[in-house]
């Protein structure tokens, strides 16, 4: 007797399958944002091309045309060849970067790299300062308005607001030059190195991100806050975008880079699933 009943809930389940179907339309691939069963996707990731924001030492992101167009067997057909410095776009610091001992991009646990994750936004302190450093007292405002300490396993996203600059390399960086005597030219916040510290002795994080070329701040000689954090195998993720986008709690992120064997880094798509 169950029978027709099932059978009406699997037409039912067809029909609604079609409509949605027939609702999508191109539009919806260009967004950053997409429906998901468990939630909101948010693409954290910015496009590579020939815009695509290097740090001022580092081999810019090259597409060359193998093929592009009918071929005499008369289908179409499209291929490329790329090339890239590792640090550059978004991409993962993995911790052999600034870690002598510290894992590649391909040793990195997923674990590390898919979780729970937190925002901690400072952009309204980054306004007239493009050399602020995040601070402990960070930290500890965004756990007083939450009410909760930061999660172990967190993945910790630090929203500056500076990719609304990208990809203009001078209101994002500081400088359009390149090369050796352009590092000192560099302006754009960065985490502390009293913050990565307490982040690394007082709290237990996966991973942490920044919307930034580098999670230490443009004018930053000795990098303290990547030795800090890459020595505990802490990786992180650089030049992310729509930070804005996210909640303060409450998301959970997939940060997935190209899994380069004994890469100091890679390209990495990241998004965020939005409860």
């Amino acid at each position: 007797m169950k029978k027709p009943f099932y059978l009406i809930q699997l037409f039912l389940f067809l029909l609604l399958a079609c409509n949605e179907k027939q609702t999508k339309t191109p539009e919806s691939n260009k967004s950053d944002q997409t429906n998901f069963s468990e939630g909101k996707i948010i693409d954290l990731s910015h496009v590579y091309s020939n815009e695509t924001i290097y740090w001022v030492t580092a081999k810019e992101f090259k597409l060359d045309t193998v093929f592009k167009g009918q071929t005499d067997k008369g289908f179409y057909y499209s291929a490329n060849n790329f090339s890239t410095a590792e640090h550059g776009g978004t991409h993962i610091d993995a911790p052999i970067h600034f870690a002598e001992k510290g894992q590649t991009v391909d040793e990195i646990p997923l674990e590390k790299l898919i979780g729970s994750a937190i925002k901690i936004d400072v952009s309204s302190k980054t306004l007239n300062n493009p050399d602020y450093l995040i601070k402990i007292d960070d930290f500890l405002a965004w756990e007083n308005k939450e009410k909760i300490k930061i999660p172990n396993g967190s993945i910790i996203l630090l929203e500056t607001g500076f990719s609304k600059y990208y990809p203009d390399k001078v209101k994002y960086m500081g400088t359009a030059e390149r090369g050796e005597d352009a590092v000192e030219k560099l302006h754009f916040p960065g985490l502390s190195k009293e913050a990565a510290k307490w982040l690394v002795e007082q709290r237990n994080i996966n991973a942490i991100g920044i919307d930034t070329p580098s999670i230490d701040y443009g004018q930053s000689k000795y990098f303290e806050s990547h030795v800090i954090l890459l020595t505990q195998n802490i990786p992180a993720f650089e030049n992310l975008t729509n930070l804005d986008k996210l909640p303060s709690i409450g998301f959970k992120i997939i940060a997935l880079p190209m899994k380069i064997k004994n890469g100091s880094g890679a390209p990495l798509r990241i998004i965020a699933i939005v409860n």
